[in-house]
């Protein structure tokens, strides 16, 4: 079976003064998969989802994004696979002075030049398929729950129809039932949009539940990538203590018991 590489980064390094994060960083992402990054604290999960993303330029090394190296497109062309990609922070990063739908909308008018009243009623539908009630619309991110900002930054990462969803720290904050949930979303988008998610994450249950393949980043670099069944016989002391502890054996068991329940 050919696999189809979405992204291709070769020889990353990012560098922050004598601080080496990433040293010779190797990392594919396949089309329609859900692909999960993880690692230690400092490990440069998010410094490398910047990197990708275009909001960081690595010290060196090449990110190829449909084919395409970033670094060598002119403005208007990195513009245009950048409207490619749907990036939800981690704290969901909402404009505080905007409601739901305006947050949702934005992105809307200033990339895809749509009216006011075509681009909100546009959000809506995004909203919909975030799993909002119509009743969050009109609230400000202030007096949304923490599952509720998810979905609603969710919304607006899918606004401008992305075949790349970058997720980074997704069901952080968020209690199990919600987070649950919210790794079913991610699972049903997928699979309805053709979508292929970049997926920074913590959650074992996530990793269990939906992930594709595991990338595991530790020693400034790709350590091993691969489905989880492989990633978590490498031998490693971090991968061991990671995925065979007492949380890691739960969340396996979890999965299990799920996957024979259906």
């Amino acid at each position: 079976m050919v696999t189809e590489a979405v992204i291709e980064v070769r020889g990353l390094c990012n560098r922050f003064g004598s601080q080496s994060v990433h040293e010779n960083l190797d990392l594919d992402l396949y089309r329609g998969e859900i692909l999960a990054v993880v690692g230690g604290s400092g490990s440069g999960k998010s410094v490398l989802l910047r990197s990708i993303v275009g909001l960081r330029r690595p010290n060196e090394g090449t990110v190829k994004v449909f084919g395409q190296d970033l670094a060598t497109l002119d403005e208007t062309q990195r513009s245009l696979v950048e409207r490619r990609f749907g990036v939800l922070f981690q704290k969901g990063a909402l404009f505080s002075s905007l409601t739901v739908t305006e947050n949702v909308a934005l992105p809307l008018i200033e990339h895809a030049g749509l009216s006011r009243a075509d681009a909100e009623h546009l959000a809506g539908v995004k909203l919909a398929l975030a799993g909002l009630p119509i009743s969050a619309a009109d609230k400000y991110p202030a007096s949304l729950s923490g599952g509720m900002v998810k979905r609603a930054a969710l919304a607006r990462a899918l606004a401008l129809d992305p075949d790349i969803l970058f997720l980074d720290e997704p069901t952080a904050g968020l209690d199990p039932i919600g987070a649950a949930a919210f790794d079913q979303l991610i699972l049903t988008l997928r699979d309805a949009l053709g979508l292929s998610v970049f997926l920074i994450t913590h959650d074992l249950d996530t990793l269990y539940t939906i992930t594709d393949r595991v990338a595991v980043l530790s020693q400034k670099k790709v350590l091993v990538a691969g489905p989880l069944a492989e990633v978590e016989q490498t031998v490693d002391p971090w991968i061991h203590e990671y995925f065979h502890g007492p949380r890691g054996r739960a969340a396996e068991d979890a999965a299990l018991r799920a996957r024979q329940e259906r």
